[in-house]
């Protein structure tokens, strides 16, 4: 499967409203997990089975806790049984669709 998730906390007391320490916490433990991940500007995107992905995103989300009084957490799974690769295999298939043209 594959998650892209953002996770940022609010209440940090920061006068600048900045987050990218605790956006920084979360995306150590994804890239520490060892699973296949990628972080854009918005999302991180994590590939692996149930179990692992949602263990690495509920530490991610308990990492982002220790800067603020609350957490913001959004997901979008694509659950596809049977397929791995897909992190990249996904966006492949585009960049060859797109080359068609």
């Amino acid at each position: 499967m594959l998650v892209s998730f953002s996770v940022a906390p609010s209440g940090t007391g920061r006068a600048d409203a900045s987050v990218h320490d605790a956006v920084a916490a979360a995306v150590r433990i994804v890239r520490e997990s060892g699973l296949p991940n990628h972080t854009d500007a918005m999302f991180t995107t994590i590939e692996g089975d149930w179990d692992e992905v949602f263990d690495v995103i509920r530490r991610a989300t308990d990492a982002v806790g220790r800067y603020g009084s609350r957490v913001s957490l959004v997901l979008k799974a694509d659950i596809r049984p049977g397929y791995s690769g897909e992190l990249t295999g996904k966006v492949d298939r585009l960049e060859a669709a797109l080359g068609e043209d």
